[in-house]
């Protein structure tokens, strides 16, 4: 079993910046790669980013360029640095990792991005 703990969401105006943390617990050691989902219209929830625990990483085209995804391999957190956001970002982002066959996922931090 893995644990995810997400912090960091908030409002902000557009253009502003915000990070956001994911912290994993548990079964640990099985976990490769992490990263950030959020919903979308016509999916249950899309790929923002991800991270392996090599530090090989992926993005959607509609933040490449503005998000930064970063992990911290001894603390077993995750981060997600948006920056330039904009009002179609807002939603609920979870944190997602995938450890042996299984895929866990956080409760989710609501980003609300004002215009």
């Amino acid at each position: 079993q893995v644990q995810l703990v997400e912090s960091g969401g908030g409002l902000v105006q557009a253009g502003g910046s915000l990070r956001l943390s994911c912290a994993a617990s548990g079964s640990i050691f099985s976990i490769n790669t992490m990263g950030w989902f959020r919903p979308a219209p016509g999916k249950q929830r899309e790929l923002v980013a991800t991270i392996t625990s090599a530090g090989s990483t992926k993005y959607a085209d509609s933040v490449k360029g503005r998000f930064t995804i970063s992990r911290d391999n001894y603390r077993n957190t995750v981060y997600l640095q948006m920056n330039s956001l904009k009002p179609e970002d807002t939603a609920v982002y979870y944190c997602k990792t995938t450890a042996g066959l299984n895929d866990y996922w956080g409760q989710g931090t609501q980003v609300t991005v004002s215009s």
